[in-house]
């Protein structure tokens, strides 16, 4: 059995750098190892299915559209100004803004490329017109966006907790000091690299220009103190957090910043739709694929040799994310 589920993994790799959909990869791998082990084909099916009955899994579109309400309802530019207003005096300011507000996006939206979309185009349209660079500004900010998928909420993590059977509030809770060291760590780096290209301040406005921004931004900013917090304090369970957070920016985008419209909603539901059922079909054949893994004990057989191999935990962690960059090249992180 293990022989055979190895193939099949040789089969979807193939598959992978022929440029298949890798939904369709792992599918047909799922499919072709229940054949080739004489079991019956329905078994494919119905193990996608069993991957999708879970409560728990229903916090991925909450997720998905609150942040597309979020970024419809415009509130990134409050964030980035109140980001700018705190940090922008430093040398590199723009730099520090863009990745303190992707901090702060991040406890709302939950996703990298989320992170970009809301607040990547005004982070670099001000770092271009403050004289950085494109392809810096540019970078800048698709680094400070990976922090999305790390502070929580974070759909990847949702679905991780979902496949692997793991506390989603706890991961939540264990995604907090990364994040913010990740984006201490980028603010460092800034800090080196900006007297080496010149990078300049932006001039603070002092205590009443942050005062201001604050003001103009506080109710976006409590998104995910009330989410975050009703969570850790065992308000409400993640999935109703999902649910509380989408009311919440409703609430938002027709109540306080009135920026958003009845006419909007449409192509909001429509976009969360198409990303839930990418979302979707990924965790449906993970299940299947990961059933067939189950049964062929391949994490029986290969956690004895992994262990053998490697004695350190730090070593064990080093491996680990060399493995998940090496693979990251050609999978998404969801998959």
């Amino acid at each position: 059995m293990i022989h055979l589920m190895l193939e099949i993994v040789g089969v979807w790799l193939i598959a992978i750098l022929m440029g298949m959909p890798l939904f369709a990869s792992m599918g047909l791998a799922a499919l072709a190892f229940v054949i080739f082990s004489g079991l019956s084909p329905s078994i494919v099916p119905q193990k996608m299915a069993q991957a999708m009955n879970s409560f728990p899994l229903v916090a991925a579109p909450l997720f998905i559209l609150m942040g597309n309400l979020l970024g419809a309802a415009k509130l990134t530019d409050r964030i980035v100004r109140f980001a700018t207003s705190l940090v922008g005096s430093l040398r590199g300011g723009y730099a520090h803004a863009s990745i303190l507000s992707s901090m702060i996006f991040a406890g709302m939206v939950g996703s990298a490329v989320a992170d970009a979309a809301g607040t990547g185009a005004v982070e670099v349209r001000a770092m271009k017109k403050a004289g950085y660079r494109p392809e810096t500004a540019a970078a800048i900010s698709a680094a400070a966006a990976t922090i999305g998928p790390i502070i929580p909420p974070s759909l990847p993590m949702v679905i991780y907790g979902v496949s692997a059977d793991v506390s989603i509030g706890r991961l939540f809770l264990a995604g907090v000091i990364p994040g913010v060291l990740m984006g201490l760590s980028l603010m460092a780096l800034v800090a080196i690299i900006a007297p080496r290209q010149g990078l300049p301040r932006h001039a603070f406005g002092g205590v009443s220009d942050v005062w201001i921004a604050f003001k103009e931004s506080v109710w976006a900013l409590l998104t995910p103190v009330i989410l975050l917090g009703g969570m850790f304090s065992g308000l409400f369970t993640p999935t109703e957090a999902a649910a509380v957070a989408c009311l919440y920016a409703l609430f938002l985008g027709f109540v306080v910043y009135r920026t958003l419209s009845l006419k909007d909603l449409p192509a909001i539901l429509i976009n969360s739709a198409e990303t839930t059922g990418i979302v979707a079909v990924l965790v449906m054949v993970a299940g299947a694929l990961g059933w067939c893994m189950s049964i062929s004990r391949i994490p029986q057989t290969l956690a004895p040799a992994i262990v053998a191999a490697i004695h350190e935990p730090v070593v064990f962690l080093l491996v680990s994310n060399l493995v998940l960059l090496a693979v990251g090249c050609f999978m998404e992180a969801l998959a």
